[in-house]
């Protein structure tokens, strides 16, 4: 055994990089999956077409998409931190503003600086600095673990927001929110001590390594295949406690659910959102775990086609307090199981230097699809009165994506010559 290999094998895996890391991720999807919960009491506020809200998330969605490259290119080449600084004060603004919105388009366009807020302090800048600080033995599962504490944020966002608005109107739960925003700069001294880029990572430009990922096929099956997670996820976030409000069956008084507190299925919406967090803590770091030992594209495939099975069988029967119990255990162990898988499969095979940007472009295809799948939810429900056709186009992508990924070549790509 070499003395690089020893020392990798040593490495310890909970390091201040992952638990800094993990905080703001948590503080960052905690407010992210709230939105949702937010859907029925502004749409009666104001009378507004479910679309009009569904718009402005849907856009939220896609300023994330098109901030996160950005800021994974701020922060390799300023810094991470400043790239937290700026995307926290971004996100604590875009809320407090966006709570004395009146009118549709104000609200729509001031989730753009909400969605670069969240770019700023998300996913592609922070697993980038858990990526680079990790060992080659333990970044897989670092980058499971990370993800999976955003899904312990959802845990608790959903149902807070609930809590929330049964005290206060919304607009005084964003003002509060933009306030808890700020409690990631609390947790800047951890991003530091990250791994030093290798010889030939750092003689190769951003351009460069652009250049190449966007003409390999590879990247490009990556790209288009994490569209759908986009689409399902911010779909069922942004929708689904709409959707077991209003098409669940009743929930039987003196049963489990009424004994717990859930006597309403708008409760049960908010607390499906919850109980997806709670099974992806679980199923993102099992994802980590398995993606150190298997072929991360053949997870990645595994996964896209277990959650077109669910979704199919969930809207194929009717839908009960139960099933919806099922589907959000079932669904939430999938989750977020494909972020440490694709952010390690990018990672694997065009290294760490520039791992925030390439990281961040394939984002920016998932939010896309999230952008779609926000957007065409609120449309097709003012058309058709309910979920059910919406829903099926996310089977059809999530098919999509099970069936792009297995092309994939799964190797480190060579770097262009000094």
């Amino acid at each position: 055994m070499s003395a690089s290999t020893s020392a990798s094998a040593r490495a310890p895996l909970f390091t201040a990089v992952l638990v800094g890391g993990s905080i703001i991720l948590l503080i960052n999807f905690a407010l992210r999956a709230s939105f949702g919960v937010f859907q029925i009491p502004i749409a009666q506020e104001f009378d507004w077409p479910r679309a009009e809200f569904s718009l402005a998330i849907a856009i939220q969605n896609l300023a994330w998409g098109i901030g996160q490259p950005i800021f994974g290119a701020l922060a390799e080449r300023w810094g991470d931190r400043w790239s937290v600084i700026i995307g926290a004060f971004l996100y604590s603004a875009g809320l407090i503003l966006t709570s004395y919105a009146s009118d549709p388009l104000t609200m729509q366009l001031l989730e753009v600086m909400v969605g670069f807020g969240i770019a700023g302090t998300g996913f592609g800048v922070i697993l980038a600095v858990i990526g680079r600080a990790a060992s080659d033995e333990n970044r897989s599962l670092a980058l499971g673990i990370g993800t999976a504490a955003g899904s312990a944020g959802q845990v608790f966002g959903a149902p807070l927001a609930e809590v929330l608005l049964l005290h206060y109107p919304w607009q005084s739960v964003f003002v509060i929110f933009g306030v808890i925003v700020l409690a990631c700069l609390f947790f800047l001294p951890l991003l530091s001590g990250g791994k030093p880029a290798s010889r030939s990572e750092l003689e190769e430009s951003m351009g460069a390594v652009l250049r190449r990922a966007f003409t390999d096929p590879s990247y490009l099956m990556i790209f288009a295949g994490f569209f759908s997670c986009g689409y399902q996820l911010a779909f069922i976030t942004a929708h689904f406690p709409a959707m077991v409000t209003e098409m669940c069956g009743p929930i039987a008084p003196g049963g489990m659910l009424s004994g717990i507190g859930i006597t309403t299925t708008s409760t049960l919406g908010a607390a499906a959102i919850s109980l997806i967090g709670l099974a992806n803590i679980a199923g993102s770091i099992f994802a980590g775990w398995l993606g150190k030992r298997y072929s991360k594209k053949y997870l990645l495939a595994g996964i896209y086609t277990l959650r077109t099975i669910a979704a199919a069988a969930f809207i194929l029967m009717p839908i009960t307090p139960g099933s919806v119990i099922v589907f959000s255990l079932v669904m939430g162990a999938l989750w977020l199981a494909t972020v440490p898988l694709t952010s390690g499969l990018v990672a694997y095979i065009y290294g760490l230097r520039y791992m925030g940007t390439l990281y961040g472009f394939v984002f920016l295809s998932h939010q896309l699809g999230s952008f779609l799948g926000v957007w065409l939810g609120g449309k097709m429900y003012d058309i058709y009165g309910d979920y059910t056709l919406v829903w099926w186009v996310g089977v059809g992508v999530g098919a999509f994506s099970a069936l792009i990924h297995l092309p994939v070549r799964e190797a480190p790509a060579r770097l262009a010559a000094a």
